[in-house]
């Protein structure tokens, strides 16, 4: 079967070219979070224009799904995220993006696709060309879906609160891939635990404010959160067994304005992620534990605020339709990884999946000869997601990307 599929593909590829040009529009435009308006409108345009499918549109925000009815059949949805991030792009690509936009905070953020959700959109538009090119070689529903907000955890779940399944046709199958630091060209998956979950977290703690020059008049809120930011390092260190992953960052630190006041307080931004759920709640634990021991050390006035901002669940394949993907990709791909190492980068895609059979993979998107460099010589550097230098070769990551989708949605379309 995955030889013939494979054969399907290769005798009806489409012509990449106007998806390149495509691809950096969207590079050149990208919008942030819950921004996503013009991203939205350009991708159901496009799908209106292949006249085939039943669009819906403004789902949880700017979410855009199209519905190909194809006969009797499994109903499959493929997914790609739409939003970009708030960076200054560094590439020095002809069509770089040189955009601003205003953030949730009303702050001009320069913007940026950092993360490869342009070459998400693109590749998921020229799926769905392909596969109503080939509709006469399956039979079921297609869904393909454009979800806004990934990059703040909330995207998935607005489509799913806001009626998505009462709009569209609840799927049998759902799948989504992610461009990473990966060779271009390659494809990597594995059954069960792909991505980590991951949570995000503000603390505010509090001290009393004064003058520069009469330090002992006061509670130091910098000095206290300098504690908290070095005892928070020793949670993976030393409550964290080795054989686990997890991960805790302090992103942000902000207290005070000036150089001569102290303030009454102190913000700080943190994030961590874990493979199992046990290890978040001790993380969690271990997090409040320290950040309550050190203000009461520091004699702090007030106790500190927790407040969280994002979650994302882990990413789980489902072993079954992992193993009849991996047959499928690997009868395709020249350079796939049925066993890829799962990693700590986490997505919000499992909320449109739940309770559905699911699959997630990764699609490499490094410049081939830039990423055999790096093998032979460790001191080169290689950009990865959310970095300002980010930016997949169009060629041939793209036509990976519209090949694994395509490829995931013919394995359960048969006719």
């Amino acid at each position: 079967m995955s030889n013939i599929l494979s054969e399907i593909l290769r005798d009806n590829s489409l012509d990449l070219v106007p998806y390149e040009a495509l691809y950096r529009h969207f590079h050149a435009n990208p919008e942030l979070s819950l921004r996503e308006k013009e991203t939205s409108e350009k991708i159901a345009e496009h799908l209106s224009q292949l006249n085939a499918f039943e669009l819906h549109t403004h789902i949880g925000g700017y979410g855009v799904v199209g519905v190909l009815r194809n006969g009797p059949g499994k109903k499959i949805l493929l997914r790609a995220d739409i939003d970009a991030l708030p960076v200054q792009e560094l590439t020095s690509l002809p069509y770089a993006s040189s955009k601003t936009m205003r953030d949730a905070n009303d702050i001009e953020r320069p913007v940026m696709h950092a993360c490869g959700h342009d070459m998400h959109i693109t590749c998921l538009l020229a799926a769905a060309e392909t596969l109503v090119k080939i509709r006469e070689a399956w039979s079921g529903t297609l869904i393909v879906l454009f979800q806004p907000d990934e990059e703040r955890g909330g995207g998935a779940q607005a489509m799913v609160d806001d009626g998505l399944y009462s709009k569209v046709p609840k799927p049998d199958y759902a799948f989504g891939q992610h461009v990473m630091r990966l060779r271009a060209g390659s494809v990597g998956m594995r059954p069960g635990t792909i991505m980590a979950a991951a949570d995000s977290l503000k603390i505010t703690v509090f001290g009393r404010g004064g003058h520069g020059s009469l330090p002992h008049q006061t509670v130091d809120p910098a000095v206290l959160a300098a504690h908290i930011v070095i005892r928070l390092q020793t949670i993976v260190s030393r409550e964290i067994d080795p054989s686990d992953l997890a991960v805790v960052t302090v992103g942000s630190l902000q207290a005070g304005t000036v150089e001569n006041i102290i303030s009454d307080r102190a913000h700080i931004g943190l994030d961590y992620r874990t493979l199992k759920l046990e290890t978040r709640d001790k993380i969690i634990s271990a997090i409040k534990r320290i950040v309550e021991a050190e203000c009461m050390a520091s004699g702090s006035p007030k106790p500190p605020i927790f407040t969280p901002t994002r979650r994302f669940w882990p990413i789980v394949n489902d072993d079954q339709v992992a193993s009849e993907l991996v047959t499928s990709f690997g009868g395709h791909f020249q350079d796939f990884d049925g066993d890829t190492p799962t990693v700590n980068v986490s997505e919000d895609f499992c909320r449109l999946a739940e309770d559905i059979p699911s699959c997630f993979w990764f699609i490499g998107g490094i410049d081939n000869e830039l990423w055999d460099e790096a093998q032979r010589d460790s001191s080169v550097e290689i950009p990865g997601n959310h970095s300002a230098l980010f930016a997949p070769q169009i060629k041939p990551t793209m036509r990976s990307g519209v090949d694994a989708l395509c490829l995931a949605a013919l394995t359960f379309l048969g006719k």
